[in-house]
């Protein structure tokens, strides 16, 4: 079964095939509480710790950052929330727009109670840049979007490569599967099928000369709450889309806690932190939601005809 991916404007399909390999290796690992909570008290490990295991999402269409409008409110009331505007893509495109995938690819989720998925600063925003960072992003702003000369022009989500660590909430594909046991937790995002194996035994962060996309990553336990401190990411981080942690840098450290809500619901908070980009550490709170799974398969790369659609458009752009 084949189905559209992400961006409209880069239109390309991606394979739907059972993935059940975590799953199993979980399900026969004989240190691990084999109970999943639906209702009642919270489940926990054969180890005593709280038990994350399972499939999640987090789908919202609440945005980042705090529409300026609102200051400082940080809730709607219910009946505000109600009368929020969810996107209809069967609407007819605006003239000259070619328009998107229709409302059944899209899987955008609700609003949330918070009027923004960043809660620090109270303003729900990100904030100011260093000078350093604004000078990187008047040097982005400054760079014809529509200019492609080769393939490395396109940002990382584009060509299949990376969307960052930690995923934000997009238009589809927004399942989490995790796999626990007392040495590791594993993170399987459905979205480029990226997955980040973190180790909880106190193991120091690899050499600053060795880094990723998706940065290192070390757990620890305080108390209930699972935290994870990512950094050694490399300097192409902010060449994607849909990046947490827009214009970062090298300097980027990012700090994740996980803590079980309730059975169904992971209290999930992270803090971006980059002193040559931000004037100060901002945090998100973007709560996961228990989904029945499974997981399947995302495989941009093997239908990625629209790069070199993209690249032959720029170049009759050249001619024209």
């Amino acid at each position: 079964m084949t189905q559209p991916c992400h961006s409209p404007a880069h239109a390309r399909l991606f394979v739907l095939a059972a993935l059940g390999l975590a799953v199993t290796l979980s399900a026969h690992d004989p240190r691990i509480a084999a109970a999943r909570p639906t209702d009642g008290p919270l489940t926990r490990t054969t180890d005593g710790r709280p038990d994350f295991q399972g499939t999640w999402n987090n789908a919202t269409q609440t945005p980042l950052q705090r529409p300026a409008a609102l200051g400082l409110k940080q809730f709607y009331t219910e009946q505000e929330r109600a009368q929020l505007r969810t996107a209809n893509h069967d609407e007819d495109p605006a003239q000259d727009d070619p328009g998107t995938y229709n409302q059944f690819w899209w899987e955008q989720g609700e609003f949330l109670s918070q009027t923004s998925l960043i809660v620090d600063p109270p303003d729900g925003r990100i904030p100011p840049l260093t000078a350093e960072g604004e000078r990187r992003r008047k040097a982005r702003q400054a760079r014809d979007p529509e200019r492609f000369d080769g393939v490395e022009e396109l940002n990382l989500a584009e060509r299949c490569i990376t969307r960052g660590a930690p995923k934000l909430p997009g238009g589809y594909n927004n399942n989490v599967l995790i796999v626990q046991t007392p040495e590791y937790v594993v993170l399987m995002h459905e979205m480029i099928h990226e997955t980040r194996i973190i180790p909880l035994d106190g193991r120091p962060h690899l050499p600053s000369s060795i880094r990723g996309y998706l940065g290192d990553s070390r757990g620890r336990w305080e108390g209930d709450t699972l935290v994870v401190e990512t950094t050694n990411f490399n300097d192409k981080i902010d060449q994607t889309s849909y990046n947490c942690c827009g214009g970062a840098t090298t300097q980027l450290k990012v700090v994740e806690r996980l803590r079980l809500a309730d059975a169904n619901t992971i209290d999930y908070r992270y803090t971006v932190d980059d002193p040559s980009t931000f004037s100060r550490p901002w945090t998100v709170s973007l709560p996961m939601r228990r989904v029945p799974g499974p997981i399947y398969e995302y495989a941009c790369h093997e239908a990625n005809y629209s790069v070199e659609g993209i690249l032959r458009g720029a170049r009759a752009r050249d001619r024209k």
